[in-house]
């Protein structure tokens, strides 16, 4: 009877050990799904703005560039920037836009007062190899002024995979982007 026990505990272990490893993996495979806003894809976005920040593209004087006309979705007035960044060992080329908009914004005013028309960054940044090897491993941020998650009509914040296999967003519009690199600004 004991033996018995022990076989029928040990049977069970194993069904509920078998259990949770394919439920890990689903999950695993549902993460690298998800086109966009997982937990990953926002503790890297909070990385990536750190880096950043460390690099004077973001909240300095001397990360301001020229601004320029913008178009949509960006904003009506818009500066670039590209750098490159370290994150976790790995160094890439990293693309910032920032966009300006509000009453009374032209080039003008945003070269006169930047500080005045901030609407958000975005943020294109070049990961490691297998990243995501068909979009040539950009991971894409929106950020607010400040450096939160700007988030889209759901809810969803825009970091990692932006729109991934949707017909819009950034990955679908970069995609046309001359050159074949996903870069507009060559």
């Amino acid at each position: 009877m004991k033996t018995k026990a022990i076989i029928a505990a040990i049977g069970l272990s194993l069904s509920l050990t078998a259990c949770a490893t394919e439920h890990d993996k689903m999950a695993d495979a549902s993460m690298k799904a998800m086109p966009f806003s997982g937990p990953d894809s926002v503790s890297y976005s909070q990385d990536l703005w750190k880096a950043l920040g460390a690099a004077k593209l973001v909240n300095s004087p001397s990360s301001n560039p020229a601004p320029y006309k913008g178009v949509h979705p960006h904003g009506a007035v818009l500066t670039t920037a590209t750098s490159k960044v370290t994150i976790g060992g790995h160094t890439g080329k990293v693309i910032v836009k920032k966009n300006y908009g509000g009453e009374g914004v032209s080039t003008g005013s945003v070269a006169s007062d930047p500080a005045k028309y901030p609407k958000a960054v975005t943020v294109m940044f070049q990961r490691e190899e297998g990243y995501d090897p068909e979009d040539q491993n950009w991971f894409w941020a929106k950020f607010t002024p400040d450096g939160g998650l700007a988030k889209n009509d759901k809810g969803m914040q825009l970091a990692g995979r932006v729109a991934k296999g949707k017909p819009v967003g950034c990955i679908s519009c970069h995609t046309s982007a001359p050159g074949g690199d996903m870069i507009f600004t060559n």
